[in-house]
């Protein structure tokens, strides 16, 4: 398994990946646009992927605007097997590396999802959008994790 930064002709298999998860599913698959997650991956922020051979098997993407994970998805068979711990530590390096910001993100309640963050270090700070979890990250935290 290799992790590598996103590039502008993965955006297909993300858009793949992210409509194959079985949590935080969209509402409607057309909200995020091949367009979005290129404007994401080029002006907001970075991304990043997990491939084997010619597959994609998961992705991240911050937001330094906002100051949010925009993105943490893997395909459900690559669930287990190191693969988001992997994405996550890589994009938290990356953007505390940018700015001490806090970082935030959303999730939905009582979930997989809901459980990794916490076990990795982000605090729940309250609710976000329609009744997701939000969470979030300070740079402090997040050194102290590096320890």
């Amino acid at each position: 398994m290799q992790l590598r930064p996103a590039i502008l002709s993965d955006i297909p298999q993300i858009q793949i990946v992210r409509h194959l998860v079985r949590e935080n599913i969209l509402s409607d698959p057309s909200l995020v646009t091949d367009a979005d997650v290129e404007h994401f991956l080029t002006v907001r922020g970075k991304g990043w992927v997990v491939e084997e051979g010619d597959e994609i098997g998961g992705f991240a993407i911050v937001d330094l605007v906002d100051h949010n994970v925009w993105a943490l998805f893997l395909r459900p068979e690559w669930e287990g097997r190191g693969c988001g711990q992997r994405l996550m530590a890589e994009m938290l390096a990356w953007y505390f590396a940018q700015t001490e910001e806090r970082l935030w993100l959303g999730t939905e309640p009582s979930t997989r999802a809901e459980r990794f963050y916490l076990r990795n270090g982000w605090r729940i700070v309250g609710t976000h959008g329609k009744g997701e979890t939000k969470f979030e990250i300070t740079y402090a935290a997040w050194q102290q994790s590096q320890l």
